[in-house]
C-alpha cells in the first residue's frame, strides 16, 4: 500500500483537495473549496434530541388530564339529561315527607311511593345539585318536611327543587265574620291542618275575618298573627279615609260599633245604612239597644248567637248591654268584616233612628217614631203569617201567653229595631248566624 502524504491525512471526504494544501493541476484549481462543518453546532443537535424524562412525564400527564377532563364533562352532560328526564309518576300524587328524615330516607319513600324509578339516581341528583350550589356560592339545599303534590312526570331536579324550596300544598281555611275571639281560636284548635298550641286568646275585635291561602301544618299562633296583621293594616288605612263628622273618636270604637252592625244584619247592601241608625242615635245621645250586645255581656266570647233573649236578661246590667248602659260597650262583642268596618267609618247620609224588620231578610227604616211603629206592626203581621205556615196550631196555654205578649205596649223609647222591651228578636230580622 501507497503511503498516503501527511497532507493527505485532512482531505476532504468528498473532494481531492486537501486542507492547506495547493491544487495539483489547474481544475482542481478551478474547484470551489466546501466550508468546513462546524463540530460544536452538531453537538448542540445532538443533545437536543436527547429525551428528557420529567418534559416527558408532564406532558403525559396533560394528556392524561385533558382526556379525564373531556370524559368528565361528557359524564356531567349525561348526568344532567338524566336529571331532567320525566319520572315514572303517571299522575299527580301527594307525598308526605316527614319531619327528621334523611335524604337517604326520603329517596327510599320516593321509589316506594312510585315517584323516581332508582333511590340512588335521587341521591346522586340531590348531591350534584347540592354542589352546584356552593360552586355559586347559594345556600346549601336542604330537603324539608311537610307534605307535597308532585305533578305528573316530575324529574329528579324538580323533586329536590321541591323539597328544598318546601312548597308544600296548601289548602283555604275561611274564618266568617261575626265570631268571638274565642270561637275562632276554638275553630283553629279544630283544624286538623294546623299544628301547634295557640298561647292566649286575642283581645275581642282584633281579628280580620278572612280566606287564608295556608301551608298545610302551619301553626295556629301564625294564623292568629295574620289575622291581627291584616286587621291593623285594614283599620289604618280605613281610618285615614273615613268621614271627619263621626261621633265615634276612635278607631277602637269604630270596631265596637261595626260588631254591633255586624250581628244586627247579613246584608251588606244595608249596613251602611244600619250603622246610620247608631251613629244617629250616639248624636241625639239615645241608647243603642241592641240585642246582640245583651247576649255577649251575658256569655262573653261562648255566646251563642241567634237565642232568643228574655224578658228577665234585658233588664240584667251588664257592662256590654245596651238596654242599660249609655254609648258603646267597652269592648267589641265579635271580630266584625271589612263591609262593616266600611260601613260605620263611611255611613250612608241618612236621618234615620229606626229599623225593624221586614220579612224578606232586611230591614225598614224610619225617621220618626209614628213611621216606625207602623213598620212594626207590619212587621208583626208578617211575623204572624210567617209562623203560621212554619209551626203547628199552638196549644190553648200558649196561645193565650203570645195573647198577651202582643197586647203588650212599646216602650217609651223603642229600641232601634222597633221589638219592646222583653220581646223575643224576630228571626227573620236578619240575623247572620256564624
Amino acid at each position: 500500500m501507497r503511503n498516503r502524504h501527511p497532507a493527505d491525512r485532512h482531505a476532504d471526504p468528498k473532494t481531492s483537495r486537501t486542507r492547506g494544501s495547493l491544487a495539483r493541476s489547474p481544475a482542481e484549481r478551478l474547484e470551489p473549496t466546501r466550508p468546513p462543518t462546524r463540530a460544536h453546532r452538531r453537538l448542540r443537535i445532538e443533545e437536543e434530541h436527547q429525551p428528557r424524562p420529567l418534559l416527558a412525564f408532564m406532558n403525559g400527564l396533560l394528556t392524561v388530564a385533558l382526556i379525564g377532563m373531556l370524559l368528565l364533562g361528557l359524564l356531567a352532560y349525561y348526568f344532567d339529561g338524566q336529571m331532567d328526564a320525566p319520572g315514572p309518576l303517571d299522575r299527580p300524587k301527594v307525598v308526605v315527607i316527614p319531619k327528621l328524615e334523611g335524604s337517604l330516607e326520603i329517596a327510599a319513600r320516593l321509589e316506594r311511593e312510585g315517584i323516581v324509578s332508582d333511590r340512588r339516581l335521587f341521591t346522586a341528583g340531590y348531591r350534584w345539585l347540592q354542589l352546584l350550589a356552593w360552586f355559586e356560592g347559594s345556600r346549601s339545599l336542604q330537603l324539608k318536611a311537610g307534605d307535597y303534590e308532585v305533578r305528573q312526570h316530575a324529574s329528579v331536579r324538580d323533586l329536590v327543587e321541591l323539597l328544598a324550596e318546601g312548597k308544600t300544598v296548601t289548602f283555604k281555611i275561611t274564618i266568617p265574620e261575626g265570631l268571638t275571639s274565642q270561637q275562632i281560636v276554638d275553630r283553629l284548635n279544630g283544624d286538623a291542618n294546623l299544628s301547634g298550641d295557640i298561647a292566649e286568646t286575642p283581645p275581642e275585635g282584633s281579628l280580620l275575618p278572612e280566606t287564608f291561602v295556608i301551608q298545610r301544618g302551619a301553626s295556629r299562633q301564625s294564623v292568629l298573627d295574620s289575622m291581627q296583621a291584616e286587621a291593623r293594616r285594614l283599620m289604618e288605612r280605613l281610618w285615614a279615609q273615613r268621614k271627619k263628622d263621626l261621633p265615634v273618636k276612635s278607631w277602637e270604637d269604630a270596631v265596637t260599633l261595626a260588631s254591633i252592625v255586624e250581628k244586627e244584619t247579613g246584608r251588606n247592601d244595608e249596613r251602611d245604612r244600619v250603622a246610620a241608625v247608631f251613629l244617629n242615635r250616639m248624636r241625639q245621645n239615645m241608647r243603642l239597644q241592641s240585642d246582640p250586645t245583651i247576649l255577649y255581656g251575658l256569655f262573653g266570647g261562648k255566646v251563642v248567637w241567634g237565642r232568643p233573649i228574655q224578658r228577665s236578661e234585658i233588664s240584667q246590667k251588664t257592662a256590654h248591654n245596651t238596654y242599660q248602659i249609655d254609648g258603646l260597650p267597652p269592648t267589641p262583642i265579635c271580630n266584625p268584616g271589612r263591609q262593616s268596618i266600611e260601613a260605620v267609618l263611611r255611613p250612608r247620609e241618612t236621618r234615620e233612628l229606626y229599623f225593624v224588620a221586614d220579612g224578606s231578610g232586611g230591614h225598614a227604616f224610619a225617621e220618626t217614631l209614628k213611621d216606625h211603629n207602623a213598620n212594626v206592626q207590619k212587621w208583626r203581621l208578617v211575623e204572624k203569617d210567617l209562623k203560621g205556615k212554619a209551626a203547628p196550631e199552638p196549644a190553648p196555654e200558649d196561645a193565650s201567653a203570645k195573647r198577651g205578649a202582643k197586647q203588650r205596649p212599646l216602650a217609651r223609647a223603642p229600641r232601634p229595631d222597633g221589638r219592646a222591651d222583653g220581646e223575643q228578636r224576630p228571626q227573620a230580622g236578619g240575623e247572620k248566624a256564624p
